[in-house]
């Protein structure tokens, strides 16, 4: 068994698209007991300690007093596919690192844990087997987003352009968490993954 393999045994990648409600299944998840690792908290950390490489890459404008302005920052990458790759070679090792690290402690546990991965399929990078997608349409991920983060609709679309089809990945699923509906299916739909689990791990 290769070291990647080690370490992911007990992992499961949780998943999905631009406001699928991911943030929401991996707080159920939680509720319940699963430790989650969480790659965009991570990020940010890594992107703060990296705030001198990223202003190199982009210039001054994208600090300010704390570290790295996202917002300014994302508009930049977002635009620009050349860029984005740029960032995302400086990050993603760092941001691999981190998790393999925790994943060795939690795998030591010998019960299944989520990271959370939002680019999980993009990246190709993590040697994960059992992978949850949670799912909303694109027209429902348009409307969310646009709720949620305050951006305009051509923004949104610039940003799911840049990920893989939601269409796709749900067929990519281990299991799949439908958030097609309101909060009591999404709350649903995340308990009768949880039991499929607990049936697969345990």
């Amino acid at each position: 068994m290769s070291v990647e393999q080690e370490h992911f045994k007990h992992a499961i990648a949780l998943t999905g698209g631009i406001a699928t409600g991911k943030s929401s299944v991996s707080k159920i998840f939680t509720e319940e007991g699963f430790t989650v690792i969480d790659a965009d908290t991570i990020a940010h950390q890594v992107l703060d300690k990296a705030a001198n490489e990223v202003a190199e890459l982009f210039g001054r404008e994208v600090l300010h007093a704390n570290g790295v302005d996202r917002k300014t920052l994302g508009a930049i990458v977002f635009n620009d596919t050349g860029k984005r790759k740029r960032l995302e070679s400086l990050l993603h090792p760092l941001i691999y690192n981190e998790i393999l690290r925790l994943s060795q402690i939690e795998d030591k546990k010998k019960k299944p844990y989520l990271i959370d991965i939002p680019l999980f399929f993009e990246t190709g990078r993590y040697n994960i087997r059992n992978i949850i997608v949670v799912y909303a349409s694109r027209s429902q991920q348009i409307e969310r987003a646009i709720q949620r983060d305050k951006l305009s609709k051509e923004e949104i679309l610039r940003r799911i352009s840049a990920q893989i089809d939601i269409e796709e990945k749900r067929y990519k699923a281990t299991y799949l968490i439908d958030n097609s509906e309101d909060e009591t299916q999404l709350y649903q739909e995340s308990l009768r993954v949880i039991d499929e689990i607990k049936k697969d791990f345990l």
